[in-house]
């Protein structure tokens, strides 16, 4: 082969013994390490080598060789004859000839993806940008039969030591020892082949949840055709909107096996698990205790304690894989001073679950850093440890559907006490892009090159996507004007680098995360100030709040800090930031997280903290008494003319025992 990137074993060998660390390195490719290859195309490539003739064939009669022939960016994960050969003879035929077109189209998209992904790119979890099928490739690392430390695909195929990395012009090839499959089947059939988790998959069944997941997979109805581009100037560029491809429902179940039912609590039955649901619930509804749907024999009742168990291990959107549960590559987080988080809703009512990246060593294990956890919480205070979600499950089973993913949890998830009035008792932070669970099913959320600008109106997505969403399109949203998600750069001032822009004369209600418990509660809207942007009135429930928020304010106008405004926040006494504090908190503001940074630009070394950024604060939208078993609705109106943009980047829910801080110099942690 020529131009080969050879990658030597030494330091492959320690590509899969550090995977757990180089999660946290950049899931972009690197193409400065790429050679260029003059003249020969992947096309060439496959068709001058013999041991990828029947590959060739498949993409022929997908008519998709011509595609492979052209400029691009692609990385081809090409079997050899003899991964297709026994592929053949699993389906049950003996020629590629003897497949239909639409099975090579799905082979041949299967193995494909529009970007070049090198083998040093490939991190633990999925590869970034899916595959033309729309799908995700699961990485994971290990030993091939000669003991070269190689990268597995989907844990059931891995790319050729020998072969791998060969650049090309346009991309680069990665050939593989076995054909690449991904599951058709809905979630719950997936689970059900797993004989590690079959008390799960009969209480799915059992509880009519199973039914429920595999109905519901994507809208027949919508069609992308209907919705022009947009074009619109942001504060940043002249930038292009398409709606999303699809409209697509999914599902993310986190699950306990068989065995850590039974060694933790005893749990073999079904019998037994109702039980235990029992147990949990019984304290949390006790309204529901003498109802008739309360019984083992209602289990699919809304009121029923196994029901609700199951429920709560499984959210409403689909995860793209393990990797991005947390924000990608902890973009815009300031990881050695907080653990990247964020909050989901579950299929529980009115209920959500913290999803925790621990990368604080203060907190933390040697053996727990870089992991993921759910419902964890460790500080000065409390040590609740929460239940580690595993990055994979065995080889012989897939844990990827059409329609989801689930991952293994070394304990069983729980909304009880424990989770409602310590874990939940604090500040919680959302993205606004995981409010909205069809950005992550619909691999919307955190997609392109975070380093890259992209040119004007760009139509082409080379460095990834903005979309807006036609009214309905996002379930609890009402929208008028556009609704434009912003995909993330690392040098925007915006928490997780992406964030939602609203243009025209929007109005836009949607229903807001629950909180844990009935109190007092603020709201907060965190944002970026510009001088491009407008001024709209916020409702909660209907009712107006306050003056109208006019976005084109900083921490540096009069009617805030003015001449009081410090930038170099760590050189401030405690004193004087306390002083800061209780100024800008007393006309309803806050700066902007300490926790989270961005970048001096595009391409930029140095960065800036949030608290010492004068456009980057937070604005309290509204202090309300909250029913935690009522849904509640945000609206937010556009009341200027002319400048119309307006920014959400992330919300703020916060409990009167962390906003209510008043004693001395006491004030709420800056993170």
């Amino acid at each position: 082969m020529k131009n080969k990137m050879k990658y030597g074993l030494m330091l492959m060998m320690g590509l899969w013994m550090t995977a757990s660390v180089m999660s946290s390195c950049s899931d972009e490719p690197d193409k400065s390490n790429f050679y260029t290859f003059k003249g020969q195309m992947v096309s060439d490539y496959l068709l001058s080598n013999q041991d990828f003739s029947e590959f060739s064939l498949i993409l022929e009669r997908a008519g998709m060789m011509k595609q492979m022939s052209a400029y691009g960016a692609y990385t081809c994960f090409a079997p050899t004859n003899e991964a297709i050969n026994r592929y053949l003879i699993k389906k049950g035929v003996s020629s590629v000839n003897e497949l239909s077109e639409a099975d090579c189209d799905t082979i041949a998209r299967t193995h494909l993806i529009s970007n070049m992904y090198a083998t040093s790119d490939m991190n633990t979890g999925v590869i970034s940008t899916p595959n033309m099928n729309r799908r995700y490739i699961e990485v994971t690392h290990g030993l091939d039969k000669d003991s070269n430390a190689v990268v597995f695909l989907n844990r059931t195929s891995h790319i050729i030591y020998e072969l791998q990395d060969d650049s090309v012009e346009n991309g680069i090839m990665q050939p593989v020892s076995e054909v690449l499959e991904n599951s058709n089947r809905m979630l719950p059939d997936v689970m059900e082949e797993n004989k590690r988790i079959s008390l799960f998959s009969e209480a799915l069944t059992a509880t009519g949840l199973a039914t429920l997941m595999r109905n519901t997979y994507r809208d027949a109805d919508y069609d992308p055709e209907k919705y022009p581009r947009y074009k619109y100037t942001s504060h940043v560029n002249k930038e292009t909107a398409t709606v999303p491809d699809t409209k697509e429902y999914g599902f993310t179940a986190f699950v306990p096996t068989d065995s850590i039912l039974a060694n933790k609590y005893g749990i073999h039955s079904l019998l037994d698990l109702y039980k235990k649901a029992c147990e949990i619930y019984d304290v949390m509804y006790p309204e529901d205790v003498s109802k008739e749907g309360h019984s083992f024999e209602n289990l699919t009742d809304s009121v029923n304690p196994l029901r609700r168990f199951m429920e709560y291990h499984i959210l409403n959107r689909k995860i793209q894989g393990w990797n991005y549960l947390t924000p990608l590559n902890d973009i815009g987080i300031m990881t050695a001073l907080m653990n990247p988080v964020d909050w989901y809703e579950t299929l529980l009512p009115h209920t959500m679950m913290k999803v925790e990246k621990l990368t604080v060593l203060k907190y933390a294990d040697a053996d727990q850093m870089r992991e993921r956890y759910i419902n964890r919480r460790r500080d000065d205070e409390y040590r609740v440890r929460g239940a580690l979600i595993q990055k994979s499950v065995e080889n012989e089973y897939s844990n990827q559907a059409i329609n989801g993913w689930y991952f293994y949890v070394d304990d069983i998830l729980a909304f009880d006490e424990t989770t409602r009035d310590i874990v939940d008792n604090c500040r919680i932070r959302m993205d606004f892009s995981t409010i909205f669970p069809e950005l992550e099913t619909n691999g919307i959320r955190q997609n392109g090159n975070v380093k890259q600008q992209d040119p004007e109106y760009d139509e082409t997505g080379k460095y990834g996507r903005n979309y807006y969403f036609p009214n309905g399109y996002l379930k609890g949203v009402k929208s008028t004007g556009y609704f434009v998600y912003r995909r993330p750069h690392d040098y925007y001032d915006s928490y997780e680098g992406d964030e939602f822009n609203l243009f025209g004369n929007f109005d836009i209600e949607f229903k807001l995360p629950p909180v844990p418990y009935e109190g007092d509660w603020q709201i907060r809207l965190g944002y970026a100030a510009e001088s491009t942007r407008g001024i709209a009135q916020i409702y909660y429930d209907g009712k107006p709040q306050g003056i109208p928020l006019d976005m084109t304010k900083d921490l540096t106008d009069a009617s805030l800090l003015g001449a009081e405004w410090v930038q170099d926040y760590a050189s401030m006494s405690d004193a004087e930031k306390s002083a800061d504090y209780k100024n800008l908190k007393n006309k309803g503001y806050y700066r902007g997280a300490m926790g989270g940074y961005r970048y001096d630009g595009a391409g930029a070394s140095t960065y800036r903290q949030f608290v010492t950024v004068q456009m980057t604060l937070r604005r309290v939208l509204c202090t309300v008494h909250v029913d935690p078993k009522k849904d509640h609705y945000l609206r937010i109106r556009c009341v200027s003319t002319g400048k119309t943009e307006f920014d959400l980047d992330y919300l703020e829910l916060v409990p009167k025992s962390v906003y209510g801080v008043t004693d001395g110099n006491s004030m709420e942690d800056p993170l």
